[in-house]
């Protein structure tokens, strides 16, 4: 199976535990792996374990002092568990945050509030043991929201980004790292904000990333030379030759 699912039971595990019972052969990280990127505050103390550099954070419930008092304002509130960027909130203030924090109640996941750092945002295709060009995101919104995500001419997506190459050679580091310490494996994508300072802070992982023809992981291997098809291809074949070595 080629799986091309996007957030939910397709992304966290659950589809993949599904197919290992049934011992068939499918691309991407496995279910450990998928439930590891998905609960995103179990992934950043792994991130944090291996010396990769996250924003600070605070798992709810809590209080608007206690954000505030921790993290400082703005900060940013969001789901644990989902992606898409649904439930992703920056709260400016305390009227914001009191808000979204009422709000939070409804979600039915754990609530994480991470600190909020200003800078730029790029993105970093992960295949095999090589990385792509970084991307870099230019939202339309302050943040990289779901509408800016998936709305029509909310986002500017540049590859290659225009960067030092010590900056590009540091964030592909850096998204390898993510890759092997969250235990993913055949592909992924790694975002990250880089601050006024300069200081890179990886703010996810994707087990599963998007693969339309006008996703970022694609583009990301276009501006490595690799069409759509061949991505795809290679993909392919790294799930074939861990299934040939498990059935060796």
């Amino acid at each position: 199976f080629f799986l091309a699912l996007h957030g939910g039971s397709g992304e966290d595990g659950t589809i993949q535990a599904l197919l290992d019972v049934a011992e068939v052969v499918y691309s991407g990280s496995d279910r450990l792996a998928c439930s590891l990127a998905m609960d995103k505050e179990v992934a950043k103390r792994l991130l944090r374990d291996a010396g990769i550099p996250t924003p600070d954070w605070l798992v709810g419930p809590a209080t608007a002092d206690e954000v505030e008092s921790a993290l400082g304002l703005p900060v940013i509130v969001k789901a644990a568990g989902g992606g898409s960027s649904l439930r992703l909130v920056l709260a400016h203030d305390r009227a914001e945050l009191d808000a979204v924090i009422a709000e939070s109640v409804s979600w039915g996941d754990l609530v994480l509030f991470e600190r909020y750092h200003a800078g730029r945002e790029f993105t970093v295709g992960v295949v095999g043991d090589e990385t792509f060009p970084v991307g870099e995101i230019v939202p339309e919104h302050e943040i990289f929201d779901y509408e800016c995500k998936y709305q029509p001419g909310m986002a500017q997506e540049i590859f290659p980004a225009d960067i030092s190459d010590d900056l590009s050679d540091h964030l592909r580091s850096l998204a390898l790292q993510v890759h092997r310490a969250l235990r993913l494996r055949d592909y992924s994508r790694v975002d990250f904000i880089v601050d006024e300072a300069g200081a890179p802070w990886c703010l996810e992982a994707n087990a599963l990333p998007g693969m339309t023809a006008n996703s970022l992981m694609p583009k990301g291997a276009a501006a490595a030379g690799i069409s759509f098809p061949e991505l795809c291809d290679r993909i392919v074949q790294l799930a074939q030759a861990r299934s040939r070595g498990h059935s060796s």
